[in-house]
């Protein structure tokens, strides 16, 4: 473990006294409370409409029409929870605010998977509702329910294009596509869901079964479709031309890494705090539309923001090639893992690879007492550290403790560590860096298999839940 020591703090150094704990505030529970209120408030209507149209009664024949009802159900909250696949990504303020960026990713997840199979479900009992209670065969009854019903057509290339997102976003093939293809791939959901719907104004009697349920329906579709323009497209651009982002500086960062200045005016109307991160697009020809999430590399600057990438694709290839004065479009700020969340004294700050970006930002902007923060990098490669001009400030004038875990990781449970330190227990390490360990807030940033392996070891080690802070753009 290579380690740097803190330097104590010269006449000409200003350290800044130790952080009080802190709570999370009274407005992060509400907006937290709001966002689940809504979901199960709607979720439970949704159930309501199928129970006052005698869903439960027609249970009780325990024939053709009791599977019809079964299948009227699952395609209710099918249509409910795809719609709010839409919403929880369409950068909504109620849900950014009361999930966070990692819980929403976590929840898009889960949701797309459980619409999806319910939607299937929905589709074979549907179908075989309806042919015991004709006496069809059950094919003969799809194939009948595709051509003949209206927007059934519409309906089936929809369910297509849906399993094209999620048999592309099954974490195996997930792997082996680019984030550029994935992204463009993933889009089409949108249109799925889109093509997916309409049929439930022709053809589905719960969606029209009384004027409340006919209001909810539009209201929650027009709703969505809203939401897609105005937090996906209408406020980026207008918060982009309000300021003027552009770039002004590009330069390497570590052997792997590239590190982009972007200004403008009163950027800090933005509202951008340390730790946070935008979706960002930079207007320099072909391929400008596909987004990628970065972090800011550095507590924001009056009138700069910086960002810093490891090279690993296109996207993050084609910021190396950036020329200063290129117009920039940005999404954001996203995120919650922030100083803000903080409820102690200390820091311990645990990042590999390109994760040192926002920790380092965080880092800038927060309050400790010299040897009171310790931040620990891994790196496969010692040369491939990055941020390395402003942890030695950090170091240097702010006393932060610094150490490096370089090299190839370990075989075992922790497998977060190098094979250099693999004689060590995770959570022993953890005890070791932050001996006081009720004092500490810990904070990591990574790749989520390793993420989740110092999570693991932290809790191990006496942390609890509540002050470890993680962020995910994995989806």
């Amino acid at each position: 473990m290579t380690s740097y020591a803190t330097t104590p703090a010269t006449a000409t150094t200003r350290v800044a006294a130790p952080a009080r704990a802190r709570r999370v505030p009274l407005s992060a529970q509400a907006w937290n409370a709001a966002a689940i209120a809504v979901i199960w408030l709607t979720s439970l209507f949704v159930v309501a409409l199928w129970v006052a149209g005698g869903g439960l009664e027609a249970l009780a024949g325990m024939n053709g029409e009791a599977i019809t009802t079964l299948g009227r159900v699952t395609g209710l909250v099918s249509a409910n929870l795809l719609l709010y696949q839409v919403l929880l990504m369409a950068r909504v303020p109620l849900f950014e605010r009361g999930f966070g960026r990692d819980a929403i990713t976590r929840m898009h997840r889960l949701v797309g998977f459980w619409s999806f199979w319910l939607l299937l479900a929905h589709i074979a009992l549907i179908a075989t509702g309806y042919a015991v209670t004709a006496q069809l065969n059950v094919f003969v009854q799809l194939w009948t329910l595709i051509v003949d019903y209206p927007g059934m057509l519409l309906a089936t290339a929809g369910t297509l294009l849906l399993i094209l997102v999620i048999a592309t976003s099954i974490r195996r093939a997930r792997k082996k596509l680019r984030y550029e293809s994935w992204h463009l791939l993933h889009l089409y959901g949108y249109l799925g869901v889109g093509l997916a719907l309409p049929h439930q104004l022709w053809t589905g009697a719960d969606f029209l079964s009384s004027p409340l349920a006919t209001f909810y329906w539009w209201t929650l579709w027009a709703v969505a479709a809203a939401c897609v323009v105005v937090f996906r497209i209408g406020m980026p651009l207008l918060r982009s031309w309000r300021h003027g982002l552009k770039v002004v500086g590009v330069a390497p960062d570590g052997g792997q890494g590239v590190a982009v200045r972007v200004t403008g005016r009163d950027l800090h109307r933005l509202g951008a705090k340390p730790g946070q991160f935008f979706v960002w697009r930079f207007l320099d020809g072909a391929g400008w539309t596909r987004g990628n999430p970065f972090s800011l590399a550095a507590a924001p600057r009056a009138g700069a923001l910086d960002i810093s990438a490891r090279v690993v694709g296109d996207g993050t290839d084609r910021l190396r090639r950036l020329a200063p004065g290129t117009r920039v479009l940005v999404e954001g700020p996203y995120g919650r893992m922030t100083g803000d969340e903080r409820t102690g004294s200390k820091l311990l700050m645990i990042a590999a690879g390109a994760g040192v970006a926002p920790l380092v930002s965080i880092l800038e902007g927060e309050r400790f007492a010299p040897g009171d923060a310790t931040l620990v990098t891994r790196d496969h490669d010692p040369a491939a550290g990055m941020r390395r001009d402003a942890i030695r400030e950090l170091v240097e004038r702010r006393g932060l403790r610094h150490f490096e875990l370089p090299g190839p990781r370990a075989q075992g449970a922790s497998s977060w560590l190098p094979a250099s330190h693999a004689q060590w227990r995770g959570r022993d390490l953890v005890r070791y860096l932050a001996s006081d360990i009720d004092a500490y807030d810990a904070f990591v940033c990574g790749p989520q298999p390793w993420m989740d392996a110092v999570v693991r070891d932290l809790r191990a080690a006496g942390m609890p839940a509540h002050a470890i802070h993680t962020e995910s753009f994995t989806v």
